[in-house]
């Protein structure tokens, strides 16, 4: 018996292809033609891998019929699902591990392009011609002109192919098919949407007659003399010039001259120029030294720590074809919330993304295409890693990576991948590129041992095992405890936080061999979807996916800062501005690693009751990186008892590429005179009538002593209130253990606690409402007390609450709620803002006097929860009244109970009612990142135990 050998067989094997040319480095531009591809494809797409014949490929085929699609682009993002839909997973392969092997359904499209060579292009028979690939997914085989031309797996590295034997002036045709499934995808389990297509650029690039093939730019500097060393080395010899350094020698020839050095913080660039026989290529060149010295990751000679996220590639119609413009937008929002370091997650990200890294200064983590995380679920066994078929798979990965971005001053060093497990590929990576390039360093987060990194990298570890790894009391092998430190992973960004960012951040600078760390992460991969605003997994009827865990960013999907990504800025700021406790002093504080502060203007202004009485200049010194200098400030106001804040800023003394002149980099805040205590003297008392009681200027029912209405405003339902909509932190991640406090929460019963009235008092100068909140099934309950007191003008409630029963977890938030008339649509406030903060995410919290409407005060996180709460508020004034707190309170108003909040899983599902809903809160328990990192800490918990806390009612005329 035979069996048919099909011609997709390539698909399963563990090679990474064939007839691609050598990796070489890219560069974005040269005096030789380049024709771009992208633009309208015809695509056909079929079930399985060999369900069509290679016919379409051949000369005169009639696709007509077809659809268009746009490339670069992923199929699965076209047509309004006519060609499948995306599928999002975490981890777990979305097919049965069984490597190589892949599922016979294997969604394949054929894509088709005809092209004509340009006018004025050199003739076919003229040199040589190069068609490159910039990113398929996952597997692909490509035909010009009816002819093979090879076939390739590693679906975000380039592959060149050479093609000049087979063009022709007009009439070509590129055939291109692309299977989703291949024994590829098992290094490609990215926590990320599998989304197949063709999602890079394609090129075809003429290579005239002594052309460039491969170059490296060696640009090191020397800290001692401020000299930079250069050469250029090339596989066709030629000429390297540098007009501003006065530099013109033969490739391979070492230079050396004094220059400046380019760092993340000062990205100094010289033009230069490769000349060959055939070809000039331009050259960005920037010098710098990284070395592993000390035990430190040294640039130039300075120990550097990173401020960084992690990025996947994200646009939320487009998935992972980005476009200049949007690479940009990223690259210009992450400098002006002073982002300092990229780690590329988990792939190489688009070579342009590196350009503008180079150009506007950014550190990066340049990571290989590797990541086989599915093989934990049976304990790696199987890994490809450690197994020696794969191994020409992995190094070919990891040699892509290298050549394509190794003439990039911004990449410092190399990543093997993540989450791979361990084994003798991960080494033998390792190995070659240390000897291909010394001047960086290796990474990879899962060698706990360190055999073949140069840096002890770890995940979401929790604060005090941070801290103890910074005191070097960790343990580990000899060579761990010699080695710095990172987290390229912490604080996870989903939904509401991350919280513990200013808490890390103090550890980080406390202790040198802390290096910094990664946001987990950039954007939300949000997919743009009509009916439900933005997508995320499940929302494709995938039968395996991972929710909402695809939504992790510091910016939503369009681009719109978080307020995680707000509080970051405030926790990273390079300049820090601190008061002495007394209200005259202000120490500053160069947290750079290389800048003065030259480029720095400072702003100075006094604010009474969180209004500014206006700015002055104030004179800071060019301190040097790790210097401070305390400036005594001017006396301030005479608040006649009000309270009183001062406020510096630093703001950009000049217009720089990433930000205009005035630009906030940093700002500190402090207390120079307390407010006055809230006081209600008690001077009218209860006036009972037939069903209502009056008091000062509130009116209450008389059998369950709510309030009806105060100052004329109608009001509903006030009440104790302990719920909010669990966060995505809140609910924890299932592998964690029972501190996931939003299921404990919700096993409790706190999302449905009962109200019993226990009693109503009306006194000589009071009204009294005693009253037990419990939930069903529960013992455990909360003991409240309300008592009313009037001055004849404004109404005082008084909560006093008793933990009754055994408590074992604590509360999500503690105060009342009551609701106004949805015409209360607008809000003002004295206290924190302008936008939400939470007990562990309050750095960003900036004193003063803001308002917004009750639509601009919500939170738009993609899977609804617990948002919006302004923070340390003294006053907040909404609806026709005005309301203070003793102490201060959270504010937040919305236009929905937390209870609906709760039950949306899209923002869709939130409608407005015909009640703004109002919460007070004396206390919120704190966020942490146990989306996937720690919980709060336990000094943000919310404990049940006796608290008192007041609110003062007065109408507003």
């Amino acid at each position: 018996m035979t069996f048919r050998t099909t011609a997709a067989d390539y698909v399963e094997n563990v090679s990474p292809g064939s007839g691609a040319l050598p990796p070489r480095a890219r560069y974005a531009s040269s005096d030789a033609k380049s024709l771009s591809l992208n633009g309208s494809w015809r695509l056909r797409v079929s079930a399985t891998a060999d369900a069509e014949d290679d016919s379409f490929a051949e000369d005169g085929y009639d696709a007509g019929g077809w659809a268009e699609v746009a490339v670069p682009g992923h199929w699965v993002l076209q047509g309004d699902g006519a060609f499948g839909s995306p599928v999002y997973t975490n981890h777990l392969y979305p097919f049965p591990v069984d490597p190589p092997r892949v599922p016979t359904e294997n969604p394949t499209g054929d894509h088709l392009k005809v092209f004509d060579l340009p006018e004025g292009w050199p003739d076919v028979s003229e040199g040589g011609f190069v068609l490159r690939f910039d990113g398929v997914e996952s597997c692909a085989r490509a035909w010009l002109n009816g002819r093979d031309i090879g076939e390739f797996k590693g679906s975000r590295v380039p592959h060149e192919f050479a093609v000049g034997h087979l063009l022709r002036p007009t009439g070509n045709v590129l055939a291109v098919r692309v299977h989703q499934w291949s024994a590829g995808s098992y290094l490609e389990d990215q926590d990320q949407w599998w989304l197949p297509g063709i999602f890079r650029d394609v090129t075809l690039l003429h290579r005239p007659a002594g052309s460039v093939l491969d170059f490296f730019v060696h640009a090191s500097y020397d800290h001692v003399t401020g000299e930079g060393t250069l050469r250029v080395d090339s596989d066709v010899d030629g000429r390297v010039s540098v007009p501003a350094l006065d530099i013109d020698v033969e490739t391979g020839e070492a230079v050396t001259v004094p220059v400046e050095p380019w760092t993340a913080e000062t990205p100094a660039l010289y033009d230069g120029e490769l000349v060959t026989e055939g070809e000039r290529v331009p050259l960005r060149i920037g010098f710098r030294t990284v070395e592993l010295a000390d035990g430190l990751i040294k640039v130039n000679g300075r120990p550097i720590l990173f401020k960084g996220v992690n990025r996947h590639e994200w646009h939320p119609e487009t998935g992972r074809a980005l476009d200049l413009e949007t690479m940009r937008a990223d690259v210009l929002l992450m400098k002006r919330h002073n982002i300092n370091a990229v780690r590329t997650s988990h792939y190489p990200p688009h070579p342009a993304f590196l350009d503008l890294c180079d150009e506007y200064g950014l550190w990066v983590i340049d990571e290989c295409d590797l990541e086989t995380h599915g093989f934990v679920e049976q304990d790696w066994r199987d890994n490809p890693v450690d197994d020696d078929r794969w191994t020409p798979a992995l190094l070919d990965r990891a040699a892509r990576m290298v050549e394509r971005d190794k003439n990039h001053p911004s990449v410092v060093i190399w990543s093997l991948g993540n989450e791979a497990g361990t084994g003798r590929g991960l080494t033998a990576m390792a190995e070659w590129i240390r000897d291909r390039d010394d001047s960086r360093l290796v990474h990879y987060e899962g060698d706990i041992d360190c055999r073949d990194t140069d840096v002890y990298s770890r995940m979401y570890a929790f604060h005090d095992e941070v801290e103890r790894i910074g005191k070097g009391l960790d343990g580990g092998t000899h060579r761990r405890r010699q080695l710095p430190f990172i987290l390229c992973e912490y604080a996870h960004a989903m939904g509401n936080g991350p919280g513990g960012l200013a808490d890390y951040q103090r550890i980080f600078e406390a202790h040198e061999r802390l290096q910094g760390a990664f946001v987990w992460e950039w954007i939300d991969h949000g997919i743009k979807h009509p009916e439900l605003g933005y997508a995320y997994g499940g929302d494709f009827g995938e039968e395996l996916h991972d929710g909402n865990f695809v939504c992790d960013g510091l910016v939503f999907p369009d681009r719109k800062p978080s307020p995680g990504l707000v509080e970051y800025k405030k926790v990273i700021e390079p300049v820090r501005i601190a008061g002495d406790g007394t209200g005259g002093t202000v120490r500053v504080t160069n947290a750079y690693d290389f800048s003065d502060l030259s480029h720095l203007a400072f702003e100075f202004s006094h604010q009474v009751d969180g209004l500014p009485t206006g700015a002055r200049e104030l004179t800071v010194g060019p301190l040097a990186p790790g210097q401070s200098t305390e400036i005594k400030l001017p006396a301030g106001p005479d608040g006649h008892g009000a309270e009183v804040q001062w406020t510096v800023r630093a703001l950009l003394a000049e217009d720089t590429p990433w930000a205009p002149q005035g630009h906030t980099v940093a700002w500190g805040q402090e207390t120079v005179a307390p407010r006055a205590p809230v006081t209600v003297a008690a001077s009218a008392g209860p006036v009972a009538g037939e069903r209502l009681i009056t008091l000062g200027p509130g009116v209450f029912d008389a059998r369950t002593g709510e309030p009806r209405t105060i100052g004329g405003v109608d009001v509903t339902g006030l009440r104790l209130d302990v719920w909010r909509a669990p966060t995505d932190n809140d609910d924890g991640a299932s592998w964690q253990d029972d501190t996931r406090y939003g299921v404990l929460w919700r096993s409790y019963g706190l999302h449905r606690m009962r109200h019993r009235l226990d009693g109503v008092e009306s006194g000589d100068d009071a009204l009294t409402v005693r009253t037990r909140v419990a939930p069903a099934a529960r013992e455990a309950g909360l003991r409240t007390v309300y008592r009313w007191t009037s001055d004849g003008t404004r109404l005082k409630l008084t909560v006093s609450v008793r933990p009754d029963g055994n408590w074992t977890v604590p509360l999500p938030r503690i105060g009342i709620r009551f609701g106004l008339a949805s015409s209360a649509g607008h809000a003002q406030w004295f206290g924190g803002g302008p936008g939400e903060a939470y007990p562990d995410t309050g750095a960003a919290a900036m004193l003063g006097q803001w308002d917004g409407s009750i639509e601009e005060m919500q939170t738009p996180y993609l899977r609804p929860q617990e948002n919006g709460a302004r923070a340390d508020v003294r006053w907040a004034e909404l609806g026709g009244l005005r309301i203070e707190g003793d102490p201060e309170f959270w504010f937040s108003a919305r236009r929905w109970t937390n209870e609906q909040l709760d039950a949306a899983r899209h923002l869709t599902d939130l409608t407005p009612g015909d009640t703004v809903w109002v919460n007070l809160d004396h206390g919120q328990h704190g966020i942490g990142s146990q989306s996937c990192g720690p919980g709060p800490l336990p000094r943000y918990f919310l404990n049940a135990e006796p608290v008192e806390f007041s609110f003062v009612f007065s109408g507003i005329d």
